[in-house]
Parts: C-alpha cells; structure tokens; sequence
C-alpha cells in the first residue's frame, strides 16, 4: 500500500505497533482529525514516508527516535496532541527534506534546537501554543527557503518512482485564523512561535528571511528593539509581536511593509510616533493598544519629540501629586502629636490627676493675677 488516509473519522484507541511488517514502503500517511490516543509506536519510523499528519488526536508521549530514520519527510504535522519532552534535535540533522514542521498545540518544553537551522527546504515552521523557553537561534537565518523571495512549488507535489503522484494539503494557521492550503502551500512561507515562555530580544538575523509571508512571535517575555531590519522583509502580510515586553519605537522601515493585512504590536511597552505609511495607519487601534504610542491611526496626539501628551505631562502630574501628599503628611503629624498628649490622660489615671491638679493650680494663679489688676 502506496497511501493511507484515514483522516476525518471516529477511530479511537492506539496505533498499532507493526508497520515493520508492510511488504510496501508506506509514502502517505494520514490518520489527522480522529480520536486516537497513545504514543507514535516505534516501527512507524520505518515506513519512510513522504508525508505524516496526526493532527488532532489525543496522542501523547516523546517522539520515538526511530522517527528520525524517515529521512524522507516532507510533511510533519503532528500538531493539536498532548506530545511532550524537548523537540527532538534530530528533526533538524535527520529530516533535511522538511518543508512543512508543525508541532504546535501540545506539551514540548526546552528549547528550540539549533539543529532545526539545517533545514534549508523548511517553509512553515509552527511550534506555537507549547511550552518551550530560552532564545530564538540567531541561526534561523539560515532557513534558505525563507530567505529567498523567489518560490517554488515543486516540493509539494511529490512523484513516485511508479507515476503515482500525490498532492498534500497543510492546515497553517496564518493571520489568525486556520485554512487548508493545498496545491499552492508551496507558496507560503510562515514562522509561528506564538504563546510560548521565550525570552531574549528578537535577533535581528530574523530580517534576513525576506521569502516570510506569516511571522509570529505573540504571547511571549521577549524584550528589547523591534530589529530595524524586519522592515526589509517586504512580502510580509501578517506580523504579530503582540503581548510581549518589547520596548522603543517602531522602526520607521516599517512604513516599507506595503502588503501588510494583518499587523499587531498590543500590549508591549512601545513608546513614540507610529511610522507613517499607507499600511500602519489602516489598522484598527487594537492592533496598538496597551503601549505608549501617539499618532494616527490614534487619537492621541505626539508632542514635538514624538512623546504622547499623557507622558509629556506625567512630570507636572507627578509634582502635583507631590504637593497633596505634603499636605496630607503634615495634617497627619498634628494629628499624631495630639494624639500623643491626649492618649496618655484618657488611658493613665496617675498622668490624669496630674495634669488636673496642674490645671487647677494655673487657673488659681490666673484669678488672684486678674483680681489684682481689677483693683
């Protein structure tokens, strides 16, 4: 058997472990949109396929490591499971004819092998909604099929030695939604880290993938500059940098991103004036909402140094909100100091009589001194 698609049904159970018995190496395999559960079984890994989808089951465990003699791989998706442990090194040294990697929506943590910079044919690449930490390599720079703008949809459509020919379809998640590309996901390129633990800067080797048409990085720690240089990524139509700790200003170069339909940097710490462009000021204010940002598409007006009227005027804010808390420190002490003297003669007798006695003497004086001068 050449192919087996069973994608979209209502199996349940595990997958069993005996595919080092098929006479016929097994090119195609789809078991996507089911109920299955267990871990990958090892012998699956010598099957050498071209194509493996266990989308969305419940499947769960380490990756074997048999998987890495399916040298083959075009297409892995293994995503939308409860897989765990780091992504496997070896998907980067064994699987260099990957042009589609998605393993998003499971468990993996660690961090992003280096390994996974070989991958010169890798055009999707989707580790989203997982709990992976650490840096994003310097080395993703060397993802060819991403840095190049010229596209190819060669490796998609894959010829059998015995003329039989099989198109795959992938399901990427692109401008924040899912659709199934088919004949022309050798067209897209994209990169999802979205929803993970990574930290660091954006490294600015990430501008060197021109070919990028999706690029998300949302719901991270990362911190630092927006790289300068993501403006020379001019294909670009969806970026996402949103719910991160990024600081500074958007780099004017963005104003070069014109095919940009999806764009949103909300909920970092960004400062100063949104570069002015036909794409940026098309977008909704929620695409900035949550940062320090001023003028249009925002109704928040910039002073000259590019500086929001709120944050220009938080110093004289701050002054005044001095002066209050003077007076409200100074009413407090004279409270204190009375308070100070009127305690002791309501809760010690001794000091009470004291001070009466004391009081009575005075009064005494003050009557003999007023009746003397009367007379």
């Amino acid at each position: 058997m050449l192919a087996l698609y069973l994608d979209t049904n209502l199996l349940i159970g595990e997958i069993p472990d005996c595919w080092n018995h098929w006479e016929i190496l097994l090119s195609y395999l789809n078991l996507a949109n089911n109920n299955l559960t267990g871990k990958i079984p090892p012998t699956l890994g010598y099957t050498y396929p071209f194509l493996m989808n266990l989308r969305n089951n419940s499947m769960f465990g380490e990756l074997p490591s048999t998987l890495r003699n399916s040298w083959s791989l075009v297409m892995l998706d293994l995503s939308e499971n409860h897989f765990s442990g780091s992504v496997p090194a070896w998907i980067g040294d064994k699987l260099s004819n990957l042009v589609v990697l998605s393993l998003r929506s499971n468990n993996f943590d660690g961090h992003i092998p280096h390994k996974i910079c070989d991958l010169q044919f890798l055009q999707n690449l989707d580790l989203a909604n997982n709990n992976i930490s650490g840096v994003i390599p310097k080395c993703f720079n060397n993802l060819t099929a991403m840095a190049t703008k010229i596209k190819t949809n060669n490796d998609v459509s894959l010829s059998h030695p015995n003329f039989y020919k099989f198109s795959f379809k992938a399901l990427l998640v692109l401008k924040g939604r899912k659709d199934e590309y088919g004949s022309i996901v050798g067209l897209v390129t994209s990169m999802d880290l979205s929803t993970n633990s990574l930290i660091g800067e954006i490294p600015k080797e990430i501008g060197s993938l021109v070919g990028l048409l999706s690029l998300n990085f949302s719901g991270n720690l990362l911190t630092g500059n927006i790289p300068d240089n993501i403006g020379n990524m001019e294909l670009m139509e969806s970026l996402d940098l949103s719910m991160n700790q990024l600081n500074g200003e958007i780099p004017p170069s963005f104003s070069n991103l014109n095919f940009l339909n999806h764009f949103n940097v909300s909920y970092n710490n960004l400062t100063g004036q949104i570069p002015t462009s036909t794409q940026l000021q098309s977008f909704e204010n929620l695409s900035y909402v949550g940062n320090h940002l001023c003028g249009p598409p925002l109704s928040k007006n910039c002073t000259s140094k590019s500086i929001p009227t709120d944050v220009a005027n938080n110093g004289s804010i701050n002054e005044g909100s001095k002066v209050n808390w003077l007076y409200v420190s100074t009413v407090f002490g004279f409270v204190m100091g009375i308070w100070g003297v009127v305690a002791p003669l309501l809760f010690i007798r001794s000091w009470r009589i004291a001070y009466y006695r004391k009081l009575d003497h005075i009064c005494g004086k003050l009557y003999v001194f007023w009746a003397i001068m009367d007379m």
